[in-house]
């Protein structure tokens, strides 16, 4: 993507009638509209992925006073892992993986914690889709509370000035189960001129327009709602607009509210925006940045049916639901042998689920074991290592269990 291009873009931002207020020109100079077009570099994205709020714009996420506490017991995961005909220590693989953290939790005690490349304790990493899973987590939270009255509920029903969208008669289950039936593609070839990277130039990298703003105004139909699977970020984006509109509130801040504090997190987190605080909206398929030890205790919640630090936090029959395949839909993802529930990944065969997210981000959670592994990374292709992640989850979950 050329220098004069992606200026452009931000130039186009600038004059285009309210898209950007003056006091945010600021996010909209060279420096800043080229340093986000290329912060997946592979190469520097170790670093990029560590420091998301210097490129972009962020709105915070509050951590409360009452930290649940992670006691500490560090013992052996295991040393050698094979991969096909490749048997891997835990450092060549970490290294192979590009691995920046990892962290084990079995019965609710940190066994493992590991940080490379830069990444320290309070350090925030980004989540990519994990993110996804997040969101998911407060829908249930807004449906339990009577926020949003059901899933069976229309876009439209939360959103009425999508009348006429093609996403206004979707309902929010489609949207949870990837089925909205809507013309998507989810190909990250970034610098390219696929769909994705389209709407990613526009509204991450350039603001001239919302996640939301596209799918209103210019998505198109491709098939029946409720029907076929088809992973789609714009999906997630469309869900949190409807859960900002049906509580009130923006998604940050409903965060901090009803699971960053309630849950017990130690530090502050943030997402990323798709425009500048006056503009943007908080991206939900791929935006949140957290501390290793957070995304552990996030995932520690969910294991635990969705208590923490004493309060139920997320509704214990929306964990059950959320994480489990959608009839239909045990295996989605063949290459990876995946399913798929309320945007959270299924593993057939158990009980285990995961959020993970590209450039192979993790949250993995095994309720058999009571163990929890998060793994943060960043490669150089999008894509890849998926099965041997798997693998490596497996692999250290039978290790630690033994007895």
């Amino acid at each position: 993507m050329s220098k004069a291009f992606m200026t452009a873009l931000a130039l186009a931002a600038l004059s285009a009638g309210g898209s950007a207020m003056a006091d945010d020109a600021r996010w909209l100079t060279d420096t800043m509209v080229n340093a986000r077009a290329e912060f997946m570099a592979p190469g520097l994205n170790y670093l990029t992925f560590q420091h998301i709020d210097t490129m972009f714009a962020t709105r915070p996420v509050a951590a409360g006073d009452k930290v649940r506490p992670l006691p500490v017991d560090l013992r052996d995961i295991g040393d050698s892992f094979t991969f096909g005909e490749e048997t891997l220590s835990l450092e060549q693989f970490l290294e192979a993986t590009s691995t920046n953290g990892l962290l084990v939790i079995k019965d609710g005690t940190i066994i493992q914690e590991i940080y490379r490349n830069g990444l320290s304790e309070n350090g925030r990493h980004i989540s990519f889709s994990m993110a996804k899973s997040f969101l998911a987590t407060m829908v249930g939270i807004a449906l339990e509370e009577g926020d949003i009255a059901s899933i069976d509920d229309k876009v439209i029903d939360y959103l009425p000035d999508w009348t006429g969208s093609v996403y206004a008669d979707v309902t929010i289950r489609d949207l949870l189960e990837m089925r909205s039936g809507i013309d998507w593609l989810e190909v990250y070839e970034f610098g390219s001129d696929t769909q994705l990277t389209q709407v990613h130039d526009n509204a991450l990298v350039a603001y001239n327009y919302r996640w939301c703003d596209y799918a209103r105004d210019r998505a198109e139909t491709a098939g029946e709602p409720g029907t076929a699977f088809n992973y789609s970020t714009m999906d997630t984006s469309v869900l949190g607009c409807v859960l900002e509109a049906a509580v009130g509130m923006n998604g940050a801040d409903y965060m901090s509210e009803k699971i960053w504090k309630p849950a017990g997190m130690e530090a502050d987190a943030y997402y990323l925006m798709d425009g500048p605080d006056s503009v943007g909206r908080e991206f939900y398929g791929a935006g949140y940045n957290a501390t290793l030890r957070d995304y552990g205790r996030f995932g520690l919640m969910m294991l635990e049916g969705g208590r923490s630090n004493g309060n139920q936090v997320v509704p214990q029959d929306w964990v059950e639901v959320s994480t489990s395949a959608v009839e239909g839909m045990d295996v989605v993802d063949p290459a990876d042998n995946l399913g798929y529930g309320y945007q959270w990944w299924t593993v057939p065969g158990g009980s285990a689920y995961t959020a993970q997210g590209l450039f192979n981000q993790y949250i993995y959670v095994d309720p058999d074991t009571a163990t929890v592994i998060v793994k943060l990374s960043s490669p150089a292709n999008p894509l890849g290592w998926g099965v041997d992640n798997l693998a490596f989850f497996k692999t250290v979950v039978e290790t630690v269990s033994k007895p």
